[in-house]
């Protein structure tokens, strides 16, 4: 955990500088950063491991009904199916139902989030339609 936090110790000053890559981090973010994550270890590590610890899950899933395919990340795979199966979603709501036809876990949301957006691009899709 110790070059875990070492690591974090990085990001967080990242987000607090805005000079490394991380740049469109949303300025409440990094304020809440400078005032609160310096100051209290416990809220620290309650950072880290809510950005960095949790497992995502990357999946993809094809409306039954018409030539739909949504992407999207979550940390709960069966809980976010359901939702879009229930019409909770405003995107998704009027190709209901769904069936799931790809999904990938992924260690951090960051990660999770990069292959998300590869899989929403031209060439992510077209890996998504030649799966029957």
């Amino acid at each position: 955990m110790g070059q875990c936090n070492a690591q974090m110790a990085e990001l967080v000053d990242a987000l607090v500088s805005n000079t490394n890559e991380v740049t469109l981090v949303p300025v409440r973010l990094r304020l809440w950063v400078q005032r609160v994550v310096y100051r209290q270890p416990f809220f620290f590590d309650l950072f880290f491991r809510r950005f960095f610890m949790n497992d995502y899950f990357v999946y993809a899933i094809k409306s039954l009904s018409k030539n739909y395919i949504y992407v999207g990340l979550t940390n709960n795979l069966e809980r976010r199916i359901q939702e879009h199966n229930s019409s909770r979603g405003r995107s998704t709501k009027s190709y209901a139902p769904f069936r799931l036809i790809y999904s990938e876990k992924v260690g951090i949301r960051v990660e999770a989030r990069k292959r998300e957006k590869y899989l929403k691009s031209g060439i992510g899709k077209e890996f998504l339609k030649k799966i029957p």
